[in-house]
């Protein structure tokens, strides 16, 4: 009796997604820190480039909050607690899928 072989060929579908992150870096709205501070903050912190950091800023002075930057909890988390040195309030929150 012979013994028949089958070759099966493996295709693989590449599907384009939206990359989703799993945790926002939200900054906060108060009334100590100032425009100029917290944009130095977010381009030393975050790596902004100064325009990205004065409309983030102006989207929380107007928002009372805004994202940031958004990312893994491990690349976040050491941004958070610089942020949080300078007197800037800001939190870690987990991204809600859509």
């Amino acid at each position: 009796m012979g013994t028949r072989t089958s070759v099966q060929e493996k295709s693989e579908v590449l599907v384009e997604t939206e990359e989703q992150y799993p945790f926002s870096l939200v900054v906060w709205n108060d009334d100590v820190n100032t425009f100029d501070w917290v944009i130095q903050s977010l381009v030393e912190v975050c790596g902004h480039t100064e325009q990205q950091a004065e409309q983030c800023a102006l989207i929380i002075h107007h928002n009372g909050k805004y994202a940031v930057k958004e990312g893994e909890y491990t690349d976040l988390k050491p941004m958070l607690e610089a942020l949080l040195d300078r007197g800037i309030s800001a939190t870690l929150e987990e991204t809600v899928a859509s």
